[in-house]
C-alpha cells in the first residue's frame, strides 16, 4: 500500500475500492502500479475540459496545462488548484521520486518531475492515463 493510508477527505476501505474499480485501475490507483507508456487512451486527448481522478472524480488538471512531454504518459504542468493533488516522497525502486496522489482520496496518479523547461512551471506531472477520467467542457 502506498499513501492511501493517510488522512484524505474521502475515506474508503480497500474492499470498497476493489468493488468500484476494475482490476487494472485498482492496481494503478491503489497499489501504485504503472501502465505501459504510449498505451493510455488519454495520451492524445486534445479537447477542452478537465482531467479528474479515476477513483473519485475529483478535478485534478485543466486541459490547458496538458503538454506533449514525449514520455508516453499524459503530462501536465500544473493542477487545477494547490489542494487537488498531494506530493509524497516515493523511495521505491531504489530511488527517490515525488509521487503524485489525488488530494481528495489519496489514489496514486503518477509522479512529478522538474524537467519540463518548456513549461511555465518547469514541472511535469507524469500521470497514468488509467488514473484519470476526462470531462469535456460544455459550451
Amino acid at each position: 500500500m502506498t499513501t492511501q493510508e493517510s488522512n484524505f477527505p474521502l475515506q474508503k476501505t480497500e474492499d470498497e475500492w476493489r468493488a468500484e474499480l476494475d482490476a487494472t485501475r485498482y492496481s494503478i490507483l491503489r497499489e501504485a502500479a504503472t501502465e505501459r507508456p504510449w498505451s493510455g487512451a488519454l495520451l492524445d486527448e486534445k479537447r477542452d475540459g478537465v482531467y479528474t481522478c479515476g477513483a473519485c472524480n475529483a478535478e485534478l488538471f485543466p486541459s490547458g496545462t496538458k503538454f506533449d512531454s514525449g514520455s508516453g504518459w499524459p503530462s501536465f504542468w500544473d493542477a487545477v488548484n494547490p489542494d487537488a493533488v498531494k506530493r509524497v516522497t516515493d523511495r521505491s525502486l531504489g530511488m527517490v521520486r515525488t509521487e503524485v496522489v489525488c488530494g481528495t482520496c489519496g489514489s496514486h496518479l503518477g509522479h512529478l518531475f522538474d524537467d519540463a523547461t518548456q513549461t511555465p512551471t518547469g514541472d511535469r506531472y507524469c500521470m497514468n492515463s488509467l488514473s484519470l477520467n476526462f470531462k469535456e467542457e460544455t459550451k
